[in-house]
């Protein structure tokens, strides 16, 4: 995953609406139908530590539960396969956040729950265990001093498109993006969203952040300007889809995919594991490369296992 395809992810779910929504579809828990988010704050700043800010990055929202702060932290894993020990970084910073509450606020007495969301968009299965004590060997001899602490997995891959339909929301259409890189069924979920979605401009965040994924495979840090258009009434939508189309002929026609030797490969499917191969050896996104190249998710997987060899 590219750092700036991240960046574009902390981008969206910096808007409370795409929060509100991750929340509410995606999180089974009792206590979610008590959150007031009309109360709802961004938190500035990062409780990352400095080692771990290449692996993730956080975002973290205060809401009052029964008139009380009430805190949750996304926290994105920008590695295509998660961390063995990812479930001691996430603690590591709650720990470091009620640290500083306990600082800053002289006269606290007791602290406010902090409910994390590891947010998880690799293609790679999650196999990482999600509670501290399964990676601490001998911990259940410590009986009751024994620790446990677990973190709050969204992970996209295990939403399936019927699923994610079924939810029928910004997110689950951000999800649905991310999964199954269906361009024409996309067109029509887009469409389908405008109709439904009342917040245009959270809408139009993740349009135009659709846009900059489809063509580019990821979001230039010049172009987060274009993250601000707003999208008013369905035909500004078909003009985003002939847009996309268009900007996607345009990059073929430039040669974007350097290193390819056009007509040297008989058969659209060697050429294709061709440009594979090249883009992988530049550490493009799977969903890049298959946007580019069709390939199905087989034979992505054999191209990549081709490339683990060769490298």
């Amino acid at each position: 995953m590219h750092k700036i395809h991240d960046r574009g992810y902390i981008r969206l779910f910096s808007n409370k609406e795409i929060f509100r929504q991750l929340v509410t579809s995606f999180v089974p828990q009792a206590w979610v139908g008590e959150l007031d988010f009309s109360t709802c704050e961004l938190i500035p700043g990062t409780f990352v530590a400095q080692e771990y800010k290449t692996t993730f990055s956080d975002l973290m929202y205060k809401v009052k539960w029964r008139e009380r702060d009430f805190y949750i932290v996304i926290l994105l894993e920008f590695k295509s396969a998660p961390a063995l020990f990812v479930t001691v970084q996430v603690l590591g910073y709650v720990l470091d956040f009620y640290r500083h509450l306990i600082d800053s606020e002289k006269e606290l007495r007791k602290l406010p729950p902090v409910f994390p969301i590891m947010l998880y968009n690799g293609e790679r299965e999650w196999t990482t265990p999600l509670d501290i004590a399964e990676l601490i060997e001998g911990n259940e001899a410590l009986g009751d001093y024994a620790l446990h602490y677990k973190c709050f997995p969204i992970l996209e891959y295990a939403y399936s498109a019927d699923k994610l339909n079924e939810i029928g929301n910004i997110v689950a259409t951000l999800f649905l993006a991310e999964t199954q890189h269906d361009f024409e069924l996309l067109v029509q979920k887009l469409l389908e969203l405008f109709e439904r979605e009342e917040d245009k401009q959270a809408l139009s965040l993740f349009l135009n952040w659709y846009r900059q994924l489809a063509v580019h495979g990821r979001i230039d840090e010049s172009d987060y300007r274009a993250f601000e258009k707003i999208y008013r009434n369905r035909e500004e939508v078909h003009m985003l889809e002939n847009a996309i189309r268009a900007e996607k002929k345009q990059l073929w026609k430039q040669g974007k995919l350097e290193g390819v030797v056009e007509g040297k490969l008989e058969g659209k499917q060697e050429q294709n594991m061709l440009i594979a191969r090249l883009m992988l050896q530049n550490g493009e996104p799977l969903a890049k490369i298959k946007l580019y190249t069709g390939l199905s998710d087989e034979a992505l997987r054999a191209a990549e296992m081709e490339q683990l060899k060769v490298s």
